[in-house]
This record gives C-alpha cells, structure tokens and sequence, in this order.
C-alpha cells in the first residue's frame, strides 16, 4: 500500500492510566484539529492516521508451574485465552472512547507477544512515523529488574520513540 504522504502516528496502550495520558497527550499535541475525511473509511493523502495498538502477553506468561510439571488443559487455555481477549478489547475500548470524546478517529491493533519486542516490530511494519508510549516512572532498581518498555523502544525501534510521562502529582 503506498503512503501518500500520510502520517502514522502509533500509540501503545495497556491498562495503565499512564498509557491512557499517553494517547490523551498525544491525540492533545500532535492532532491540533479533528480529522474529518469525506469518506470516513477513506484517509485523505496528506493526513495523519492515529494507530493504536495494544499487546496481549502470550497465554503461558498466565500458566504458572509448580515444580518441574506443568498441567494445563485445553479448558484452562481456553479460559485464560478468553479472559485476555477481553481485557483486551476493554482496554482497546476505552482508548477509542477517549479518541471519539477528542474528535479523533483512530485505528485499533491488536498483536501478541512480549510488549517490547511487539511494539518495536510492529512500529516498523506499519511504518509508523513515531511511536508514543507512556511512562510508568520506574525507579532505577525496578528498571533493572523489571526493564522497561518505554526504554526498549527507545533504543531498539525503528522509528522515533515519544515517551510521555504523567504530570507530577501535586503536593497540596
């Protein structure tokens, strides 16, 4: 599919109210005016389209072990397969309402796998022009253990990475 010109700008969401000020701040700084296309499943050459995207983890990071055996039935996966879709499409969900309250029509992706490396891939298959993901404001020791994703991207994306960090809390 040729571009023409358009812009894509990707906003990685999750069910963190960081990510959600992420896509809000996004949506508040980089489209300044609605979109609003004739058609409104068509996108004009020229326009920046709004992907936001949302990874589930894989169903054996929900399976845990005990010991050296691991027994999970089919209805077990099952379960926590449908437990992850809809979670899912609840955190999609919320996203395109703060998109629809903003004026702003957005697409959704959905991908599994681990969020960084997701993120990264994905950024640069859809040739996404930068990618937004908010910040949890880890401190350096869980950053270490726990790694960061913002930090991920940062280093590994394809394309530009913006890192929106909440707004301090008040101290009143």
């Amino acid at each position: 599919m040729e571009r023409m010109n358009r812009k894509v700008v990707m906003v990685a969401v999750d069910e963190s109210q960081e990510s959600l000020y992420a896509l809000s701040w996004a949506i508040d700084h980089l489209f300044p005016a609605p979109m609003t296309p004739q058609d409104p499943h068509e996108v004009a050459p020229g326009t920046t389209t709004l992907v936001i995207l949302h990874v589930q983890p894989p169903v054996h990071n929900h399976i845990h072990s005990v010991g050296p055996a691991v027994c999970a039935t089919p209805s077990l996966i099952e379960s926590v397969k449908h437990a992850q879709e809809e979670s899912s499409r609840k955190v999609l969900s919320n996203a395109l309402l703060i998109c629809e309250e903003k004026g702003v029509r957005a697409e959704t992706a959905l991908v599994e796998g681990d969020a960084k490396e997701m993120l990264c891939q994905t950024a640069e298959q859809m040739n996404a022009d930068v990618l937004v993901v908010g910040s949890r404001g880890l401190g350096a020791l869980k950053r270490a253990f726990l790694g960061s994703v913002s930090d991920h991207c940062a280093h590994h994306a394809s394309c530009p990475v913006l890192i929106v960090k909440p707004p301090k809390a008040s101290t009143s």
